[in-house]
């Protein structure tokens, strides 16, 4: 995960300004990301330098009040300003430190914005906390949405959020080096030994995937998934149920022992993490690396010719499925001038052109599909991405997802360095069980 930290700024606007907000996620979750990462934010710089480390103090001259992180400011302004000059009224974008928790934090004693911008994975804890208001989207407009976006903005079959952008991994190749996409892992590993052994030490991995030390759950899921594992199994309503965790099921087991496997072929490794990733596959040290949308703008940099595609197969099951991450607005459940806020996510937000302005100042692909349909015409990227993701589903909302990333994330690297997949998995499961038991 590319994470960043940033102190509080305000961006006040004049007297014809409204709000707007934008959120994200990171590549790799953390306790008060979204998934991630939910990718980097890499996309939009500050709208302005950081002032303090505290909270943002709500502005109480304006008519509405935003919060956002700074990489998202400028382009959150620039939406407000024009939706403030239809509506006539004033906006001041607040950028926090730690989003959810401050927002959690100021909302509880009335003391929040009236709109906010993060990861769907947030929902549930926002959601049980009461710190976020139902939003009601017409059929019609839902339907303008991908299915995977409008689910991921439910809980317990209600509605809290207004997709703006999705965002998934994919397998992305160094051309130069792999013209052409391997379809399974046994033949990318195969392509990746006879190219690092042609190399003459220029090539120093086969694959880059997010580890660490203390390992990534967002780059394990997918080896689960491939043999139908995961994290939790359905609830009645269709939802993610916390009394079924899956992560020690037979398919899950089947994941782990890959790793294990990747991990003794050296294939993967604890010594690659968020810290180091991006650089050796932009160094030309890799012909292929699982990664996000949020690394193609150093790939660009880097002059790295390199193309997308869809996450390998693995022997004895199918595809390897990315989560899906989508990024939301949230209505406060005590914003003062709510009625005005539901009309800026419902109507405006809504909108092909902002959701086109989005995507060019973040590059997140549009959750809107008329938006996603024209960008995707012309970028290979985004294409190549949708079409990694399509049949992805949402990474859970439910609070108990909290006690999943750390457990899950360590036991991965543990059998990535040569513990035994059943053990580590059945003790991560216990854990996880526990975790969620405390509340």
């Amino acid at each position: 995960m590319h994470k960043r930290a940033y102190g509080a700024v305000a961006i006040s606007g004049v007297a014809a300004l409204a709000l707007s907000a934008c959120g994200g996620s990171s590549p790799a979750p953390t306790a008060s990301s979204s998934a991630a990462p939910s990718a980097s934010e890499t996309s939009s710089a500050p709208a302005a330098a950081p002032t303090t480390t505290g909270a943002p103090v709500r502005d109480a001259n304006v008519d509405l009040v935003i919060w956002t992180d700074a990489d998202r400011a400028a382009t959150v302004k620039k939406i407000a300003d024009k939706f403030g000059e239809e509506n006539g009224v004033s906006v001041s974008v607040q950028v926090a430190v730690d989003t959810r928790q401050q927002f959690k934090d100021a909302t509880k004693v009335g003391k929040g914005p009236d709109i906010v911008v993060g990861a769907h994975d947030w929902l549930g804890e926002l959601v049980q906390e009461n710190t976020v208001a139902p939003i009601a989207l017409s059929a019609d407009t839902a339907a303008k949405f991908s299915k995977p976006a409008i689910a991921a903005a439910k809980f317990n079959g209600q509605n809290y959020g207004v997709p703006y952008a999705v965002e998934n991994i994919a397998l992305m190749r160094n051309t130069d080096l792999a013209p052409d996409a391997p379809k399974s892992m046994d033949e990318l590993v195969k392509m990746g030994n006879e190219i690092k052994a042609k190399s003459g030490g220029k090539v120093t991995n086969v694959l880059i995937q997010q580890v660490g030390k203390t390992g990534n759950a967002y780059y394990t899921y997918p080896y689960l998934s491939a043999f139908g594992g995961g994290i939790f199994g359905q609830s009645a309503d269709g939802g993610f149920d916390p009394k079924k965790v899956l992560v020690n099921s037979a398919g899950s087991i089947k994941g782990a022992e890959v790793l294990a496997d990747l991990g003794k072929q050296k294939i993967l490794s604890t010594n690659v993490g968020d810290d180091n990733a991006e650089g050796l596959f932009d160094a030309g040290k890799a012909p292929f690396f699982i990664t996000g949308p949020w690394a193609t703008t150093n790939a660009k940099k880097a002059n790295i010719k390199y193309a997308i595609s869809n996450l390998p197969t693995l022997q004895g099951g199918g595809q390897m499925q990315p989560f899906l991450g989508v990024q939301l607005f949230y209505v406060s459940a005590k914003a003062k001038n709510a009625s005005i806020a539901q009309e800026f996510v419902t109507n405006y937000i809504t909108k092909k052109d902002v959701q086109l302005e989005l995507f060019n100042a973040l590059g997140r692909p549009p959750a809107l599909t008329e938006a996603l349909d024209e960008v995707a015409a012309s970028n290979a990227d985004v294409k190549a991405f949708f079409e990694a993701g399509k049949d992805s589903k949402p990474m859970p909302n439910i609070p108990a997802m909290n006690s999943v990333w750390g457990p899950l994330g360590q036991a991965s690297a543990d059998v990535i360095s040569g513990k035994d997949p059943q053990a580590r998995f059945d003790a991560a499961q216990k854990e996880i069980v526990a975790n969620i038991n405390k509340g």
